[in-house]
């Protein structure tokens, strides 16, 4: 009986550690923004643009993430200490809005542009105010006193809660807001365990290889390895971009700070994505394990490689674009009715607003009366022989 008891309680353990239900706030995780390339070799962060960042300025103060469906402050609150920090955001009132708090580290960071410098954001929606750091809600997992906070060169990293000018440092911590436009939801397992050598995160709809590569690379020939990857007959893998790889960090682990119930990474390592720094453009982004902290090196160093696929659906790169048969959707801007040209076979569409919420789905747009639509920006996502994404204007 006790040895049927002790297998009970193990396998329930193991169950629970597992499972790892996860809050989702964003809809959708953001490009990186980065539009230029710095190499022949393909499959830089350049190559492939899934979910470009855009904001629309709301003229009250605050800025909608059209992509995650998160609504920001538009000029910071300031330098301030952790916990005022925290306050500030309890009791802000903002573009009429009371709901407001402090991100976490994945929302902090899809708001950075990695095609910017110092700062690392779009300043036509946000303001630069010299903040070198913005704080969010999330601690070191073994030491509360210190804070992970994104910086202003683009990356993210934990900090002493006593770096900022207000506790005493040198350095200047600010906080930015941010309120949800949907209901976040609950899911009950952050990853999926495919059993074929892939996972798959259900926050992002991202498929992964379980065990990187066992060997240290260069960025280039991180590239070429992602590129030429077949893994269950798959061949459309690539290098991740840096939000991407930073996606799967968990902040409530170290050393490694991937789940390795999913991932067989071992101990802590650094990462290669395909992101390149736009003011060093010998230098790319990487991710390390140790705390989950984003950071960069020489384009020659070796670092380890772990590859996905996919973009919630499939992937497209510009090679495989290059082979798509011309797609126009017009009029645009539009009033009542939607036409798409060129679509070869069936295509499935999905309409959505500035907010993110979906209006229309379904495979006959071109039979759909859009004219009680108000005013503004909208997204029609294409589903054919790849997805493509288009942004249209109702007059």
């Amino acid at each position: 009986m006790k040895k049927h008891l002790l297998l009970f309680v193990f396998i329930v353990t193991i169950f629970f550690s597992n499972a790892q239900m996860v809050t989702q706030t964003m809809l959708r995780l953001p490009d990186t923004g980065e539009n230029t390339g710095y190499t022949n070799t393909f499959g830089e962060d350049n190559d492939y643009n899934i979910h470009t960042p855009f904001f629309t300025d709301n003229s009250d103060g605050t800025v909608t993430d059209t992509v995650t469906g998160l609504m920001w402050q538009g000029t910071d609150g300031g330098e301030m200490t952790i916990e005022n920090a925290l306050l500030y955001c309890d009791t802000l009132t903002l573009g009429g809005y009371t709901n407001w708090r402090l991100p976490d580290a994945h929302e902090s960071f899809s708001i950075l542009n990695h095609q910017y410098a110092n700062p690392s954001l779009d300043a036509t929606v946000f303001t630069t105010t010299g903040a070198e750091y913005w704080w969010t809600r999330i601690r070191q997992a073994n030491d509360t006193n210190k804070v992970w906070a994104t910086n202003a060169g683009g990356g993210i990293g934990n900090h002493p809660k006593t770096e900022t000018i207000s506790a005493g440092g040198t350095k200047k911590f600010h906080v930015r807001a941010v309120r949800d436009l949907n209901t976040p939801q609950q899911i009950p397992n952050h990853f999926t365990d495919n059993s074929d050598g892939t996972v798959t995160d259900n926050l992002t709809g991202l498929i992964w290889q379980k065990s990187p590569f066992a060997d240290t690379l260069t960025w280039e020939e991180a590239l070429n390895y992602a590129d030429t990857l077949s893994l269950n007959g798959l061949t459309d893998w690539r290098l991740p971009n840096i939000k991407e790889l930073q996606s799967i960090n968990d902040e409530s682990r170290i050393n490694p700070s991937l789940n390795t119930a999913y991932f067989n990474t071992g101990n802590a390592k650094k990462y290669w994505s395909s992101t390149t720094l736009p003011n060093q453009t010998s230098k790319a982004w990487y991710l390390f394990t140790q705390f989950g902290i984003t950071t960069y090196d020489t384009k020659t160093a070796k670092h380890y490689t772990i590859c996905l696929r996919g973009n919630g659906t499939s992937t497209t790169g510009l090679n495989e674009i290059a082979q798509e048969p011309s797609v126009t959707v017009y009029p645009n801007p539009f009033h009542s009715f939607i036409y798409l040209k060129s679509i070869p076979g069936n295509q499935y569409c999905e309409l959505t607003n500035s907010m993110g919420q979906l209006l229309y789905s379904g495979t006959s747009v071109e039979m759909q009366n859009f004219s009680s639509l108000l005013s503004g920006v909208y997204f029609l996502k294409v589903n054919g022989q790849s997805v493509l994404f288009f942004r249209l204007i109702k007059e």
